[in-house]
């Protein structure tokens, strides 16, 4: 299916249900359609052809799917940008891309009009009456209240929806290109695996440029003809008031994002929370004893870990709320509806159990491949699999749980040390509040494991004292031989520590 066919397909099954609710701005779907045909000729107006990029860099606003369902009306390829990159980078990524069009919300300003001066800016300003603003140009959201409709011919759903930037985690943005098709099945198997319903109001809080907010979540809703309720920027407080305001009924964050109001909101149970019957997330794992506490403060066992890769959508695997304690740490048996999931060993075998693999994945979402990167497709990809560069283990019953990404597993004095696995043991410590481990070259060693930790507020910690902590709970070579204090890790915004940039912070280069 088409991307717009499928919002077309909304209107004619709930033309009047609400389909966006942004603050006091409220569109339902027949409302939405018309405004994304006008976008779509405003779009068309300042030069965008059928087969162009249009770069789309704005919080969770309107303008956002106004402009990536105008894009797509239009024929055009969609390409989200990450609102928090600096200037150099959004250059860096829209070069790769070949946009000639963007959409910025004002706010984030010169960031990004300073880069690629051959890259025409529509400036978006979604809280400002008559879109009125710094500027003399007018804004986006005041030329598609002026323009006409646009209903020009459609590319087919196997043409170009998305190049869709992976998050850096493992090095420098990869743009995976992805069908019409593809992102219409990824938000159909995510729809089916949740559970999704017409009656759906799903809370957007996770940046919408990011591949699961987007294909996930508001395409799903989309797709059952429910309400995408904006955040425009995560704040802990922020989303619980929306939460009880709107009657949310879904929403998805990393781990953090629902771990946060416990200790930020000092009123947090004063918030009226029962509307929601199904809280998403993904980015990483909790634990047995996380699970546990936010069950408790959020009064519903109904907690869904999703795992899955930019590459593929994202789909991969669930873990689901009957799951969450038993198999605490696991990403689920098997792939979600529509994905296949294999933990294949060194040898090219499939794993048993108690052995260790990558995790490959097989799905009709998978990407067409790399942007303008024939050898780095060539190594993720295997006939129709996809390799993720995930270890996984495999457990007697058949789930798996993550060891490490084959990148981040450390080699010091020929031992293998996973960091995650020396990373949960950190996490136990009463003083440590987020850490990451990473390795650090070493002369003798190969590498040495470094931890990267931020402490509560008061506490101290020393280097003998944490592996004298660790001693009785790992081999004396998974225990971290640095010991390096920081008040914040550096962190995607789906959540994940970006320990390249650790690692280049440690080494200087």
């Amino acid at each position: 299916m088409h991307l717009s066919a499928m919002l077309d397909s909304a209107v004619r099954k709930a033309g009047d249900q609400e389909a966006v609710v942004y603050r006091d701005q409220r569109l339902t779907y027949r409302e939405l359609a018309v405004a994304v045909r006008r976008a779509a000729r405003v779009l068309r107006d300042a030069g965008l052809k059928p087969g162009d990029r249009l770069a789309v860099m704005t919080y969770n606003t309107p303008a956002f799917l106004l402009a990536a369902f105008g894009a797509w009306h239009a024929g055009a390829t969609l390409v989200p940008v990450n609102h928090k990159l600096r200037t150099s980078e959004v250059e860096r990524l829209l070069r790769h891309c070949g946009a000639r069009l963007a959409v910025v919300d004002e706010a984030i300003g010169a960031r990004a009009t300073d880069a690629a001066a051959e890259v025409r800016w529509l400036i978006s300003r979604p809280d400002e009456e008559g879109g009125a603003g710094e500027s003399d140009a007018p804004s986006f959201e005041s030329l598609i209240e002026r323009a006409e409709e646009w209903d020009g011919a459609r590319t087919t759903d196997t043409g170009i929806a998305q190049i869709l930037y992976t998050s850096g985690t493992s090095g420098r943005p990869k743009g995976c290109v992805h069908t019409h098709r593809g992102i219409a099945l990824t938000a159909t198997y995510t729809a089916v695996t949740l559970s999704l319903r017409p009656d759906e109001r799903f809370l957007i809080c996770m940046p919408i440029w990011h591949a699961s907010p987007l294909n996930n979540w508001t395409m799903g809703t989309v797709l059952m003809a429910g309400t995408v309720v904006l955040q425009r920027e995560y704040e802990p407080r922020g989303m619980l008031e929306i939460m009880q305001k709107e009657r949310v009924t879904s929403v998805f964050g990393a781990p953090v994002a629902f771990l946060a109001p416990l200790r930020a909101v000092p009123d947090f149970q004063e918030f009226d929370l029962h509307s929601v019957r199904a809280w998403a997330y993904g980015g990483g794992p909790l634990d047995a004893d996380s699970a546990r506490i936010l069950m408790s403060a959020y009064g519903s066992t109904n907690f869904h870990q999703v795992y899955g890769m930019s590459e593929m959508g994202p789909v991969g695997s669930s873990l689901s709320p009957a799951e969450q304690i038993s198999k605490a740490g696991s990403i689920g048996r098997g792939g979600m509806p529509g994905v296949d999931l294999r933990v294949v060993t060194v040898e090219g075998k499939d794993a048993a159990a108690g052995e260790t693999g990558e995790i490959w994945l097989r799905s009709d979402t998978r990407m067409v491949g790399y942007l303008d990167d024939e050898e780095a497709t060539g190594k993720v990809f295997s006939g129709d699999w996809y390799r993720t560069g995930d270890l996984g283990r495999i457990d007697t019953d058949g789930f798996v749980t993550l060891v490490d990404r084959i990148q981040d597993m450390i080699i010091t004095g020929g031992e293998n040390v996973a960091s995650q696995e020396v990373e949960a043991v950190l996490r136990g410590h009463p003083d440590i509040v987020d850490v990451a481990v990473v390795g650090r070259p070493h002369p003798q060693w190969g590498e040495t494991v470094v931890a990267v930790v931020v402490l509560r507020d008061g506490a101290e910690l020393t280097l003998d004292g944490l592996r004298t902590w660790m001693t009785p709970l790992m081999a004396r070579y998974k225990i971290p031989r640095e010991l390096v204090l920081r008040t914040a890790l550096p962190r995607t915004p789906s959540g994940k520590v970006t320990k390249p940039v650790l690692r280049a912070d440690l080494t200087g280069c």
